[in-house]
C-alpha cells in the first residue's frame, strides 16, 4: 500500500511546529500498518473552511492521477471542516480507489463523512458565534473590536492583575493632522484623486505605510469605508455594520449588510479627530455628488459626477432652443442641437475666454455697489466674532480637561503614597503627566487675543474684487472659489441677438448683479432667496425693467432673477 500523509494547522493555532508534529504521528501509523511513504503534504496557517489551499488541491490531483492508495491524517477536521467539502473528498477519493485514514477516527466510512463532518460544521458555527460575542463586549467598553484606523495607534500595557490591555487605542497627532486635511481639501472642492495626489507628492504615507490612492478616501459609503466615512472620526465606534461570507464556489470573503437594528454604536469623545460642522458639509458634498451620478431612473450616469473642467462648463444654455451649449473646437461653444440635430437655428459660436471674461467684468462691476461693501465688512466682523468665540470654547474646554488630569493625578499619587502600585498605575500615570504638560503648553502659547481690524478693509475688499479673474485661476484656492461661484449660477443662457450672443445668467448671482444696479434690495433679496418655483426662460425683458426679469406669481411669489450681461 502506497500511503501520503496530509498535514494542516490553521490560523488561529499559529504554531507551525503543529505540521511536523503531525507528520511524526501518521508515520508511526503507516509504520504499524506495514505501508510505505515517499510524501506529503502540508497546508501551513490555512484554515479549514476552504478548499483553496495548494496542498490539499496538489493531494487531489494526485490521487486522481493514481500516485498513492491511501491518504493517512491526524484527523477528519485537518483536511476539511466543511461539510460538503468532506463529502466531497471522500467521493473523489473512493472514485480514484483511494483509501482515507485518521488516527484519531481510524478508517474513514459514510458514517464518519456525515458525523463527523456535521460535528465539524457546528465547530465553526460555535467558534464564530463565541468569537462575535467576545468582540462585541469590547466594542460596548469603547474598545477595538479590531484592527485600527488610520489617525490612531494601539495602546499597549498591564492590567492590575498583570493581564495585557487589549483594545484601547489613542489619536496619532501626525496622521490626524492629515485626517483633517483630507477632510477640508475635499470640502474645499477639490477630488479624492487630486487629494491622493497631493498627500504623495508630500511624502505623506497613507494606511499601512502605503501610497494615498482616491478609494482609500472615499471608499465605500454605504458599508462605511474609506476615510472619508469612517465615523471614528467624530467620536462614534460603529461596529457589526457588515458580516463577511464565504462564497462556495470561489471561497473569497464577501461583505453583505446587517440590519440597522443590528449595529453596536459607542460614543468614543476622546477619539475624535473632526469636528461636527465639518463631517456635515463632507457628507452633504458627498450626497450631491451621489445625487449626480445616481439620477431617480436608476440609470448610473458617471459623467455627470465628473468635475467640471472650466469655469462656465454645465451651465451653458441656448437661448433660442434651451439645449446645451457645448465645446466645439478647443476655444469655441456652440449650440449643441444645432450641430448633433439639426433642430436648431443658432450657429453661433464664443470663445470660451471670451465667455468667462464677460461674467467676470460684469460680476466685478456690480459687486462694488456700497450695499454690497457694507454687506462684506459686516460679514468679516461676524466670522472673526465667531472664531474668536470659538477659541474661547475650546480655551475654556482644554482649562477644565487640566483640572481634571491634574485630579487624577494627585489621585493616583495618594494611592502609590498608600502602598498601592501596578505597572497599569506607572503607564496611567504617565499617560496623564504627558497630557497635562501638552495642556499647559497650549493654554500658556495660544491665549486667544483681540483681532485687528483692518482700517482700510472696504479698500482692500474692492481690491480683491478687480483682481477676482486672477483669483479664480489660483491653484491654491482655484477649486473652492470656481465651485462657490458656480453654486450662484443656476444657467448661463447665450440668445442670438443681430448676428452676436448676448449673455444673460439665471440664480442667485443674478440678484447680486442686479442689487448693483441700484434696485430695491429688500425685493432683491427675497428673489435670490425663492428656490422652489421654475426659473423662466424668456430672452425678453419688461419695458419697465429691461434688467430684471422676475414676475409676481399668485401662490408662488418671486421666480429668481435673470441679469442681462
Amino acid at each position: 500500500m502506497r500511503a501520503v500523509i496530509y498535514a494542516r494547522y490553521s490560523s488561529d493555532l499559529q504554531r507551525d511546529a503543529s505540521v511536523e508534529d503531525q507528520v511524526r504521528l501518521c508515520r508511526e501509523l503507516i509504520e504499524r500498518e506495514g505501508w510505505t511513504t515517499d510524501a506529503t503534504y502540508a497546508d501551513r496557517g490555512q484554515s479549514g473552511a476552504s478548499t483553496l489551499r495548494a496542498g490539499y488541491q496538489k493531494l487531489l490531483e494526485d490521487a486522481r492521477a493514481g500516485r498513492f492508495d491511501v491518504v493517512v491524517a491526524e484527523a477528519l477536521d485537518r483536511l476539511s471542516r466543511d461539510q460538503e467539502d468532506v463529502a466531497g473528498l471522500y467521493k473523489r477519493l473512493q472514485f480514484a480507489g483511494v483509501q482515507l485514514v485518521t488516527i484519531s477516527e481510524g478508517r474513514i466510512n459514510e458514517l464518519h463523512v456525515g458525523l463527523k463532518g456535521t460535528m465539524n460544521a457546528l465547530f465553526l458555527k460555535d467558534l464564530a458565534a463565541k468569537t462575535h460575542r467576545g468582540l462585541r463586549g469590547r466594542v460596548e467598553q469603547g474598545k477595538s473590536g479590531g484592527g485600527n484606523a488610520y489617525g490612531y495607534e494601539v495602546v499597549r500595557g498591564f492590567a492590575g492583575d498583570g493581564s495585557a490591555i487589549t483594545g484601547e487605542r489613542t489619536v496619532n497627532a501626525a496622521e490626524a493632522e492629515v485626517v483633517r486635511r483630507i477632510f477640508r481639501e475635499f470640502d474645499a472642492g477639490q477630488s479624492p484623486r487630486t487629494i491622493a495626489l497631493g498627500l504623495n507628492r508630500d511624502g505623506l504615507k497613507g494606511p499601512r505605510g502605503r501610497t494615498w490612492g482616491p478609494s482609500t478616501l472615499y471608499g465605500n459609503r454605504q458599508r462605511g469605508t474609506g476615510i472619508l466615512n469612517n465615523e471614528l472620526y467624530i467620536g462614534r465606534l460603529l461596529w457589526n455594520r457588515q458580516r463577511f461570507l464565504k462564497d462556495p464556489s470561489t471561497g473569497r470573503r464577501i461583505a453583505r449588510s446587517n440590519e440597522l437594528e443590528q449595529w453596536v454604536i459607542e460614543a468614543v469623545p476622546h477619539l475624535r479627530i473632526i469636528d461636527d460642522e465639518l463631517w456635515s458639509r463632507v457628507k452633504d458634498r458627498q450626497q450631491r455628488h451621489n445625487l449626480l451620478i445616481t439620477p431617480a431612473a436608476g440609470r448610473l450616469k458617471p459623467e455627470l459626477a465628473r468635475r467640471p473642467t472650466y469655469l462656465l462648463s454645465g451651465l451653458l444654455k441656448c437661448g433660442q432652443c434651451g439645449g446645451g451649449f457645448s465645446k466645439i473646437s478647443k476655444d469655441h461653444y456652440g449650440c449643441s442641437h444645432a450641430r448633433d440635430r439639426g433642430t436648431c437655428t443658432n450657429r453661433l459660436i464664443i470663445r470660451r475666454d471670451l465667455l468667462e471674461q464677460k461674467v467676470l467684468d460684469g460680476l466685478k462691476e456690480q459687486l462694488m455697489a456700497p450695499e454690497l461693501v457694507a454687506g462684506f465688512v459686516a460679514e468679516y466682523h461676524r466670522e472673526c466674532n465667531r472664531l474668536i468665540a470659538a477659541t474661547d470654547q475650546r480655551l475654556r474646554a482644554e482649562t477644565d480637561e487640566l483640572a481634571k488630569v491634574e485630579k487624577q493625578i494627585n489621585a493616583l499619587v495618594d494611592a502609590i503614597k498608600d502602598g498601592l502600585r501596578s505597572a497599569a498605575m506607572s503607564t496611567e500615570l504617565e499617560r496623564l503627566e504627558k497630557r497635562k504638560v501638552a495642556l499647559h503648553d497650549v493654554l500658556v502659547n495660544h491665549r486667544p487675543t483681540p483681532p485687528r481690524l483692518h482700517p482700510r478693509l472696504a479698500d482692500v475688499y474692492k481690491a480683491k474684487v478687480a483682481d477676482l479673474h486672477a483669483a479664480l485661476n489660483e491653484p491654491a484656492i482655484r477649486t473652492e472659489a470656481a465651485e462657490i461661484l458656480r453654486t450662484l449660477i443656476e444657467a448661463v443662457r447665450l440668445v442670438p441677438e443681430d448676428g452676436h450672443l448676448a449673455i444673460e445668467l439665471e440664480g442667485d448671482l443674478a440678484a447680486i448683479l442686479t442689487l448693483g444696479r441700484g434696485h430695491d434690495p429688500r425685493r432683491l433679496a427675497e428673489l435670490a432667496q425663492m428656490q422652489k418655483a421654475p426659473l423662466i426662460s424668456g430672452a425678453s425683458s419688461s419695458a419697465s425693467d429691461p434688467v430684471l426679469q422676475g414676475t409676481m406669481v399668485a401662490g408662488t411669489g418671486f421666480e429668481p432673477v435673470t441679469f442681462r450681461l
